[in-house]
């Protein structure tokens, strides 16, 4: 009986995870730029003495949605959302490079440009700073034109431009801070100015939130149905112990 009891005690942990994955998504659902994670299950043989007979249930997160979101004007100067494939590259909290889709700009009192998770916003130099100015134009190709103070409509300066980048989606992993790293021993990819943005636009989370909502419903029911192995687990085993006892 333990053995059952440990099969049904490992899927029952598993679904467990995988629920707080689909919680994850949900409470993400309206986070600028989020992508979803998938989950999926498998079984493992459990190995030991003898021929490895029982297996156990073991849930992964395979990958990450990169399908884009829906976009959403908004109108703010300082708001982008890329077109098609690419990535915005900002500074991570550990310092490396990471990318995102989120476009929610902010620019702070130092000047510094950062995503609105507060991550600095890279350029051609590092994380861009920008002067103060009349005004903060984007381009479509991510270059930063400011009007500077006191000078009219005519005078512009292009201060940086935000690094645009299109790596290879298989060479990315999606890291806990939410942001998308190189994998081990891959390089940060260069500027790639095929990456186009649109300038007072977001692109949304692209959580399905009716999907999400399926899915927790059937890792709830398959819990319960893994809580109710175990309880059979016991009463077979009481049941065993009393005919022991008859004979």
């Amino acid at each position: 009986m333990d053995r059952m009891i440990y099969l049904a005690m490992s899927a029952a942990k598993q679904m467990m995870t995988a629920q707080s994955m689909s919680a994850h998504n949900l409470a993400n659902a309206s986070t600028i730029g989020f992508k979803a994670d998938f989950d999926t299950f498998r079984s493992m043989a459990v190995f030991g003495p003898g021929h490895p007979t029982r297996s156990f249930a073991m849930v992964e997160r395979p990958g990450v949605n990169l399908q884009p979101g829906s976009i959403e004007t908004t109108g703010n100067d300082l708001d982008l959302a890329i077109m098609g494939d690419g990535f915005i590259a900002v500074q991570a909290p550990d310092g490396t490079e990471a990318y995102t889709r989120a476009g929610d700009l902010k620019l702070l009192v130092t000047g510094q440009l950062t995503t609105g998770a507060g991550h600095p916003v890279l350029g051609n130099g590092g994380p861009i700073a920008i002067p103060q100015s009349e005004s903060i134009v984007i381009g479509d190709d991510g270059t930063l034109t400011i009007r500077p103070i006191g000078q009219d409509a005519t005078t512009l300066a292009q201060v940086d431009r935000i690094k645009l980048v299109a790596p290879v989606v298989q060479d990315l992993r999606k890291g806990e801070d939410g942001l998308f790293h190189m994998r081990d021993g891959i390089a940060a990819p260069p500027p790639d100015a095929s990456v186009k943005v649109a300038r007072g636009a977001l692109e949304r989370s692209n959580v399905k939130v009716a999907e999400e909502m399926i899915n927790m419903i059937e890792h709830a029911r398959q819990y319960e149905m893994a809580i109710k192995a175990m309880s059979a687990a016991q009463e077979n085993d009481a049941a065993s112990a009393r005919v022991l006892r008859i004979a």
